[in-house]
């Protein structure tokens, strides 16, 4: 199934929040997509988006060494924020590998990372769609492994360092659940 949830033209913003129902292994599943990207301009809202994450994206443009960097500085504060050891559901993503030609951080890099940190490592294109839906629908993997179905699924969080989020889905996001078995993305 199609999750779609690129869009090509990204303004930072404090959130954009998203709705997009899809089946991942025969369950239905609702993926409510907050999109933070844009939150390093408002710091004060990044540790709440933290606490209540469930699991966490983390994005970084194979064409800038600064954005990779960023990253272990961004787990750590998932880690001191979440207060609940390492095991967090987690995918790390290598975005723009349609910028081949451009890139600066090698992909062993970031698999070395995903290694060290024991996550799921991808390398993706949002604005080609490549190993987009993927991306989502490991990390809901994880988090429906990791989380008892007794329980409501709780936000997720997906922490772009590049600007340029691969998180838009077909409608903005109206309040309301419908019953159905839930998963948040933040």
């Amino acid at each position: 199934m199609d999750c779609s949830v690129c869009t090509r033209n990204i303004h930072p913003t404090i959130e954009d929040c998203y709705r997009k129902q899809v089946e991942i292994d025969g369950q239905q599943c609702i993926l409510e997509i907050l999109d933070t990207a844009g939150t390093e301009q408002f710091t004060a809202m990044r540790d709440l988006y933290m606490k209540n994450g469930q699991g966490f994206i983390l994005v970084y443009s194979i064409t800038s060494q600064a954005t990779y960097n960023d990253l272990m500085d961004l787990k750590d504060q998932i880690i001191r924020v979440k207060d609940t050891g390492a095991d967090i559901p987690m995918v790390l993503v290598g975005n723009k590998n349609d910028l081949e030609d451009e890139r600066v951080v090698g992909k062993q890099n970031g698999e070395a990372l995903a290694r060290s940190w024991g996550c799921t490592f991808l390398e993706a294109s949002a604005k080609l769609q490549v190993n987009v839906n993927e991306i989502f629908f490991d990390l809901i993997r994880q988090i429906n492994r990791k989380t008892p179905r007794t329980r409501p699924v709780r936000p997720a969080t997906n922490q772009n360092n590049n600007n340029h989020a691969p998180v838009q889905v077909e409608q903005p996001y109206s309040g309301h659940n419908s019953g159905k078995d839930c998963c948040i993305l933040l």
